[in-house]
């Protein structure tokens, strides 16, 4: 008799499991240096605010001023005498010198120039958006003070193919008592010993529904303005 019931009690078993909806892996719970990130972000008014965000401008140590459009990638960047109208996801638009119109080969090592310019100056003005990307490895490093002498928490970043310049090294400093990002040391290869610089990221201010740091250093003005309308006109006239 048990011989005629254990195929059936298996059979059974087996049309209750097929008939439980799979089950996929369990979340996995931040790491330390992924909570003190994700504290950062909504430090500066979280993940949907940096999104809704739209018009941002900003100049880039006195040498670059920019606009930029997130929501569309269309920026201008203006750099001595040469404005540079374009888009940075087709990396196609239009530039100008002393407003004569350019173009063949020196248009488009401009627009390749130009995306390193936004590349780099946007990381300057948004890095601590951008802890959390894809391709971002993050590291506690413990405590560290601040060059003021206030307690902190150190994150190491590094990158797999991220950006123009993945071998580079960064560390960055969180307040204990602000959350925010407030100093950063950059180290041009990862394994490097001592960092090019160090530098901060201080009086943090809000735009609208996010926060940024207005000043990094060497005492420009970083002349920062966030709007949600802009007239077309800023992405497509010289």
């Amino acid at each position: 008799m048990q011989s005629r019931l254990l195929p059936l009690a298996l059979g059974a078993l087996a049309l209750a499991c097929a008939a439980r909806p799979a089950q996929g892996p369990a979340p996995t719970a931040p790491t330390p240096a992924e909570e003190l990130a994700l504290g950062v972000l909504a430090a500066m008014g979280g993940a949907q605010a940096w999104a809704d965000a739209r018009h941002v401008h900003w100049n880039f140590f006195g040498a670059r001023e920019h606009w930029w459009d997130k929501h569309t990638g269309d920026v201008r960047i203006v750099a001595g005498s040469t404005t540079l109208l374009m888009n940075v996801h087709t990396r196609e638009g239009e530039a100008y010198r002393d407003g004569t119109p350019l173009g063949g080969e020196e248009l488009d090592a401009l627009f390749e120039q130009g995306y390193g310019w936004w590349v780099n100056d946007s990381y300057w003005m948004f890095m601590p958006y951008k802890l959390l990307d894809p391709g971002v490895h993050l590291e506690h490093l413990g405590p560290e003070d601040l060059s003021d002498g206030r307690p902190a928490q150190a994150l190491s970043m590094t990158f797999d193919a991220v950006g123009l310049t993945p071998g580079n090294r960064y560390v960055v400093r969180i307040a204990e008592d602000s959350g925010l990002v407030e100093e950063w040391s950059f180290y041009a290869q990862a394994e490097d010993d001592e960092p090019r610089f160090t530098m901060p990221w201080s009086d943090w201010e809000w735009f609208g529904g996010i926060r940024l740091a207005a000043e990094h250093g060497r005492g420009h003005d970083w002349a920062i303005e966030v709007r949600e309308d802009l007239a077309p006109e800023v992405y497509t006239d010289p």
